[in-house]
């Protein structure tokens, strides 16, 4: 099952409401590095609030796709983390320090638009 990529303006929004397998895990990397390449979005903003647990791999992948994003010129905004996959994503040392988070995502865009401003 295809993760949707929306496009609004000149930003990307991505709201997971899917559990994460290896298979999705992958073709979302894919499909977000090709259509930040496609539309030259500058923000992308990633929402997890429907994801309650995350694996290894997940996590791995999660956190790669955030290194290539910004590797393209994207900022990226991770939103509504749960308390487990935060918990997981640490315990793995998985620690995204540059990352942005915001609890939902409107705040999530109003974070991601105020760190593009200050370029």
């Amino acid at each position: 099952m295809r993760i949707p990529i929306l496009k609004l303006q000149n930003y990307l929004l991505v709201s997971i409401q899917v559990e994460l397998d290896d298979q999705t895990a992958i073709e979302f990397q894919e499909d977000l590095l090709n259509k930040i390449h496609e539309t030259g979005a500058t923000g992308v903003v990633v929402d997890l609030t429907s994801v309650e647990i995350i694996e290894s791999f997940i996590a791995k992948v999660l956190g790669d796709v955030v290194s290539m994003a910004e590797l393209m010129g994207a900022k990226v905004v991770l939103t509504g983390i749960q308390p487990a996959v935060s918990m997981t994503l640490i315990d793995l040392g998985i620690h995204l320090k540059n990352v942005k988070t915001a609890l939902d995502l409107e705040q999530g865009l109003i974070k991601l638009k105020q760190e593009l401003e200050e370029k």
